[in-house]
């Protein structure tokens, strides 16, 4: 066989080998040449293409899945604030991190924490569901009372491993979550990113903690779903969910299961019961009646099937927050470390309502009274978008276990709302949108 190493090392004429098997093997090495060169250029190609694509910044937005890196944090400065916003001021304080601190129940609950001498560190991603201004007014609140609110998503696992080094939190309070029944329609995923990837992603770094808080967290009277047995009880079923936004709460009581029996994680579950208040979500019927209501536009009122009252156990912010410190304060210790399990841990879910349904038709004739104007009312049948016609909350449990007792009726509820609401967008601060 003739090899390319032995041609002549003398100058003089070298006749080329013209054999079938020498143009064979021609033919084959220009194809691998050919091969490699194509191969090259396909993978600078790529190489370009991914380098020069457009970064994540320039895209539109996608609710669903928000950046983790558009926040900055960090620092000593940012640690000697999240230390100070923390630390505790009684003998027998806790330290707690509320998740959501920006949000309704999460700033009044922030406020509670802290006016009693608590350690308090809010978290909250400031995220456009509805108008991200009111979030900031609430953090402003909070800021007053020296809460100090970190800007960031609870999945950014390095962002909460980060809080967990800098303080040793003894409770979490996790209230952050994508809310609203018929928003779920519209961008379901954000409902799997903030309900169940957020969740998993916070029991994750608090099963790795040492040592691991007691977690108190929200669900949602929503779990109960097509169940027509009323009031709801706790041990009723709660595997009918009649939207994704009850699905994806319902998952997260099943995942709060899974981190106590496998990692004795304490875990307290509260299902909420249509919460209305001062500094409320605009997405909520008291909160956008009022508002239409003043603007003279025509509100929509649903009623059932064959004209059935269409009815809520309408929850007064300040009976939520009671039940909220409640059950932080009979939460018994995590009993894992360093993500193993050392015992049994508690695990319970209670229900926060008022036990006095009232129609939304009674809603807003209060409305009517308070803010001295007749509202247009459109009659319409409850569309197939995940409400429900009634909800009825059974809090015998509540009250056995953690000393709860709403006091609020809503009359007087919607009195303090309205005067609150009046004075935020009306008194030349806001112009309600």
């Amino acid at each position: 066989m003739k090899h390319v190493d032995e041609t002549p090392s003398t100058p003089g004429k070298f006749k080329i080998d013209k054999s079938p098997y020498f143009l064979h093997r021609t033919r084959w090495q220009s194809s691998v040449a050919k091969l490699a060169f194509w191969s090259l250029v396909f993978v600078g190609f790529l190489f370009l293409f991914f380098s020069r694509s457009p970064s994540s910044s320039s895209l539109p937005p996608d609710p669903s899945r928000r950046s983790l890196r558009t926040y900055s944090w960090g620092g000593p400065s940012w640690e000697k604030r999240v230390r100070s916003s923390a630390h505790v001021r009684t003998r027998r304080g806790v330290s707690v991190l509320v998740t959501g601190a920006a949000g309704f129940v999460g700033t009044h609950v922030s406020a509670a924490l802290k006016r009693r001498g608590d350690g308090v560190l809010g978290l909250d991603n400031f995220n456009d569901y509805y108008d991200p201004s009111l979030k900031r007014a609430r953090q402003a609140l909070l800021e007053r009372s020296g809460v100090f609110v970190v800007e960031g998503d609870i999945n950014d696992a390095a962002l909460l491993k980060k809080l967990f080094e800098v303080v040793p939190f003894t409770h979490v309070m996790h209230l952050a979550a994508q809310a609203g029944v018929r928003y779920a329609m519209e961008n379901p995923s954000s409902y799997v990113h903030s309900n169940i990837a957020g969740f998993v992603n916070l029991l994750e770094v608090c099963k790795s903690a040492n040592p691991q808080p007691a977690i108190v967290w929200a669900s949602s009277s929503s779990v109960y779903g097509l169940n027509t047995k009323v009031p709801f009880s706790e041990k009723d079923r709660t595997d009918q969910p009649a939207s994704l936004y009850a699905a994806t709460k319902k998952a997260g009581e099943e995942i709060a299961h899974t981190y106590n029996h496998i990692y004795g994680l304490s875990l307290t579950g509260l299902r909420f019961f249509t919460v209305y208040g001062p500094w409320g979500r605009p997405d909520m019927a008291y909160f956008f009646f009022t508002r239409d209501i003043l603007k003279g536009k025509a509100i929509s009122v649903f009623e059932g099937a064959n004209h059935g009252t269409v009815a809520r156990d309408f929850t007064y912010i300040d009976d939520i927050v009671k039940g909220c410190l409640g059950a932080l304060d009979t939460a018994e210790k995590s009993t894992g470390s360093g993500g193993k399990k050392r015992g049994a841990a508690q695990l319970r879910v209670f229900n926060l309502g008022n036990t006095s349904p009232v129609p939304v038709s009674d809603l807003v004739s209060i409305l009517e009274r308070l803010l001295k104007v007749k509202a247009k009312r459109n009659i319409m049948k409850l569309p197939r978008n995940g409400d429900v016609q009634f909800t009825h909350a059974n809090i015998s449990s509540a009250q056995r276990e953690l000393g709860y007792k709403p006091t609020t009726d809503l009359q007087t509820g919607l009195k303090k709302f309205a005067r609150w609401y009046l004075g935020y967008y009306n008194g030349g601060k806001k112009a309600a949108s």
